[in-house]
């Protein structure tokens, strides 16, 4: 059995370009689709957010039409209370990796808010890259590696990665109201970004990095890295 880290925004709001806070957390799907696929194999997952505050769903993710049917959406929130380490996950800033043999980044916009700046964030995928340990990012949650530049500079760039492209935000209808759009920030830090078509399944692997687009690559991602995790 493997232990994998799943470090989860711990924000509860995303500051839009005109100031004004549009609410939001962590995409459900993209946390317990991933969390079914690891622990159904036999491996055991450890929450961690920044401060180790109680981490938020963003509702919009609960909706019937996110999910294809009320069904699912009950489905979802089902599973969500029935992880009890969302109630009391550890904190990121004493989070040491060297426990951990995996670790993976559920989206939401919660981190384009959080984990986008959080140092304690880019020393955990820092060390996950320089580990070797399968690093799993997802939707929005690739953010968190523009934490990881310093001096223009950062260990992912030149990787090859995906993550929610600008086209899939303007259909969402927020990319006029975003400060920043991902996709651009993405290849402004020096990725090869790999677009797929909007809302399909688009997993890319570059070594020991593994990123998905959108919420429907969250479970094809977490059953990739199965692979290779311990």
């Amino acid at each position: 059995m493997s232990k994998i880290l799943f470090v989860v925004t711990g924000a509860r709001a995303w500051t839009l370009k005109d100031g004004s806070e549009h609410p939001t957390g962590y995409w459900a799907e993209e946390l317990v689709a991933p969390y079914q696929v690891f622990t159904e194999a036999g491996h055991q997952v450890v929450v961690a957010t920044p401060g180790g505050v109680e981490p938020v769903v963003d509702q919009g993710s609960l909706a019937a039409e996110a999910n294809g049917g009320q069904e699912n959406a009950d489905a979802l929130r089902e599973a969500i209370d029935g992880i009890e380490q969302l109630r009391s996950p550890e904190s990121l800033e004493l989070v040491d990796l060297a426990a951990y043999d995996a670790v993976f980044y559920p989206g939401g916009h919660g981190p384009m808010e959080d984990l986008s700046g959080d140092a304690h964030s880019a020393r955990v995928l820092v060390q996950a890259l320089e580990s070797g340990k399968p690093l799993g990012v997802v939707c929005h949650a690739p953010a968190a590696l523009l934490a990881t530049e310093v001096d223009g500079s950062s260990p992912f760039a030149g990787y090859r990665l995906t993550g929610f492209t600008n086209a899939e935000e303007g259909q969402a209808g927020l990319a006029d109201v975003a400060p920043w759009l991902l996709q651009d920030r993405l290849v402004a830090l020096g990725a090869d970004f790999q677009e797929g078509e909007p809302w399909a399944e688009h997993v890319v692997v570059d070594r020991t990095l593994y990123t998905g687009q959108n919420p429907a690559s969250s479970g094809p991602l977490a059953r990739r890295m199965l692979d290779d995790i311990a």
